[in-house]
């Protein structure tokens, strides 16, 4: 349980899903983790559920990560706690999922694009000069099933174009952090059951079943999937693992 022993962590989107997911599984694996989230209810109950484990989470909240300044002060905040950055988990996105005819640009479209590209953008360039002043560090940025295929019957388009941009990015962001010894790599999951994923599956008539038949294991992914293997790649295990991306899918892209 000490993988991360002393490492300092950004992970953004604590409040549910992925994020929540990461933060807990990094502070049972001994690192110290600096959470934010746009909703302050959200991100204090996983507070309140890491100290009932008995672990010691540090949260700003609300912080809206598409907006320069909060990114800013996130960064301050853990430089100022904690003395240091070792690692970011860029969690936290937003997608609308419509398809083409019934797209807004700028409520939808643009606003996909921005909360899931500026912030990946934002936080890698906060936290890189202090990861080039610490000798190196772990980047761990969420790309998709989505940037490799389409799911039949699913409005996605703008997620598509979203996460196919963060796949690209983190090779280049891999390649300029070599140097440095910044390592960046993407996890690529297929469908996990979140609260922003939940109303989907539960209204959406048949749904469910179109995206459960892509998976081999033939179940839907969890946070503490992702979560798994988020921490080898934070971790000293990986120091040899750059510019990777991981499909964690069921098999989903692999037909």
């Amino acid at each position: 349980m000490d993988r991360l022993k002393g490492k300092i962590a950004i992970v953004t989107g604590i409040g549910s899903g992925i994020g929540k997911g990461c933060a807990l599984r990094f502070l049972a694996e001994g690192a110290t983790v600096v959470g934010c989230d746009l909703d302050p209810v959200a991100a204090a109950a996983t507070v309140q559920e890491a100290s009932q484990r008995g672990l010691s989470l540090d949260s700003v909240h609300p912080c809206n990560l598409t907006r320069p300044e909060d990114v800013q002060a996130l960064v301050a905040h853990t430089l100022q706690r904690h003395g240091g950055i070792d690692i970011l988990v860029n969690a936290a996105a937003w997608g609308a999922f419509e398809f083409i005819e019934s797209m807004d640009y700028q409520s939808q479209w643009k606003t996909t694009l921005t909360g899931e590209i500026d912030v990946v953008f934002l936080a890698c360039q906060a936290v890189w000069p202090h990861m080039q002043q610490r000798g190196g560090g772990a980047i761990i940025n969420f790309a998709s099933a989505n940037a490799y295929q389409a799911l039949p019957g699913s409005g996605a388009l703008a997620h598509c174009a979203g996460k196919g941009a963060v796949l690209a990015m983190t090779r280049q962001l891999a390649m300029e952090g070599g140097p440095h010894r910044i390592r960046a790599n993407t996890i690529s999951p297929a469908l996990v059951v979140t609260g922003a994923t939940q109303p989907r599956l539960d209204n959406e008539p048949g749904f469910r079943e179109a995206v459960t038949a892509k998976m081999m294991i033939g179940r839907l992914g969890t946070p503490d999937d992702i979560a798994w293997c988020a921490t080898y790649l934070a971790s000293d295990e990986a120091g040899w693992v750059t510019a990777a991306d991981f499909r964690l899918d069921g098999g989903a892209t692999a037909w």
